[in-house]
């Protein structure tokens, strides 16, 4: 059985989730390749998402740690918007 993340390691985890998501490269072409684009930086974030986001209702993780946990979703979102939005073609 595979040994349970501690709640610190899941936020890490996430926040490299995120920075891999903004390395994913954005393609040329504006048909199935970016679909499949928007696909990978989307599932990407869930990824970062699922791991952090029952943090916050353990009663047993410190406050600091619950602090970054929200911190991390709010990073989701506006990573979220940042990549998909700067990858549109005009």
């Amino acid at each position: 059985m595979a040994k349970p993340m501690t709640p610190e390691k899941r936020v890490s985890k996430a926040r490299e989730l995120i920075k891999k998501a903004h390395e994913i490269p954005v393609p040329n072409s504006v048909g199935w390749e970016y679909f499949s684009y928007t696909a990978q930086v989307k599932d990407t974030l869930r990824q970062a998402f699922e791991l952090v986001k029952l943090i916050n209702h353990s009663p047993s993780t410190p406050d600091e740690v619950k602090a970054d946990a929200r911190a991390v979703i709010e990073e989701i979102a506006v990573a979220e918007k940042e990549i998909l939005k700067s990858s549109k073609k005009p």
